[in-house]
């Protein structure tokens, strides 16, 4: 004969009860300030701290934000990483971490549009509300770009790693990098040279880091859809979210009749960003995942257009 067992349920202490068994005590006296005017502030010590600090600050702080795209979709909200720096001099202790991410917070309250110029008059009010007289700010996001099939028109949406750095001095104002990473196709110049039929190809990774000079302007130029088509337009084929066949046969096609290799797409790409005004200073670079090795081929070239001025 079978014996059904009933279940007996456990009769647990009280929550305060398991707190203590797990360790915790009741609090301690507190004997110090708890008004912020009374409290020590360290940070704003100010002694002989023995050596001036480049940058200090906060980084891989994510966050909300929102990028205008010429491209669709043209306003689009994704994540930022952000970074935030500032020098301080021997005499300082630290610096008040809190006020970047105050800031931050106040910026994303009023609709934060990540922006070179936004950016430009952030880091210069964060100078100011840290007492320096530099800052710095980065922040790393997806762009996501509408691409349609060549034959179908079919469309998806892409992405590219985008990123904004803006640095700021009283004195000498602001230096603004951009920064994108795109995918594309290669396929290799000599698989094809030496085969009898066909040729291997692989995903290439193109890197652009560009210094923009101070006219540049974001009404009339969008460095991301820019950089994005200096890769893309020199590569051997263009990354597609949606290929049906006839899409798929143009592709292939089009990679067949563009044989590139790393040296070959550094060397295009800068090409494209030296003909950029807006562009003062550049480096470029590619990486291919080879299909038939088990490494990859890289690749890169940078030029400064300033010292062609000396």
């Amino acid at each position: 004969m079978q014996h059904l067992h009933t279940p007996t349920k456990k009769q647990l202490p009280a929550k305060a009860e398991r707190h203590k068994l797990f360790g915790s005590v009741p609090p301690g006296e507190k004997t110090k300030p708890e008004n912020k005017a009374d409290m020590a502030d360290l940070q704003n010590t100010k002694k002989n701290f023995l050596f001036h600090i480049d940058a200090v600050g906060i980084a891989n702080v994510k966050h909300p934000i929102q990028v205008i795209s010429n491209t669709s979709p043209a306003m689009q909200t994704t994540i930022g990483t952000f970074e935030f720096t500032s020098s301080i001099q021997q005499d300082s202790k630290g610096t008040n971490m809190s006020r970047f991410t105050e800031q931050l917070d106040m910026y994303h309250k009023n609709g934060f549009t990540v922006s070179v110029q936004s950016l430009q008059t952030f880091v210069a009010e964060l100078a100011e509300r840290l007492k320096q007289d530099d800052a710095k700010v980065k922040v790393t996001f997806p762009w996501f770009f509408e691409r349609s099939g060549p034959a179908s028109g079919m469309t998806g949406l892409n992405h590219a790693d985008a990123s904004l750095e803006v640095s700021y001095h009283k004195e000498t104002g602001f230096r603004t990098t951009a920064k994108l990473s795109g995918t594309v196709t290669t396929l290799c110049p000599c698989s094809k040279e030496i085969s009898e039929y066909s040729a291997h190809n692989q995903r290439g990774i193109v890197s652009m880091e560009v210094q923009l000079t101070d006219a540049f302007n974001e009404d009339v130029q969008d460095w991301k859809e820019a950089l994005l088509e200096a890769a893309e337009s020199n590569a051997s084929a263009r990354i597609h979210p949606v290929l049906k066949r006839p899409d798929e046969k143009m592709v292939t096609e089009t990679a067949y009749e563009n044989p590139r290799f790393v040296e070959d797409m550094v060397r295009l790409v800068a090409a494209d960003l030296y003909e950029l005004d807006y562009v003062e200073k550049f480096t470029v670079s590619c990486s291919n995942q080879e299909s038939i090795h088990l490494h990859d081929a890289v690749a890169t070239l940078s030029y400064d257009k300033r010292d062609e001025m000396e």
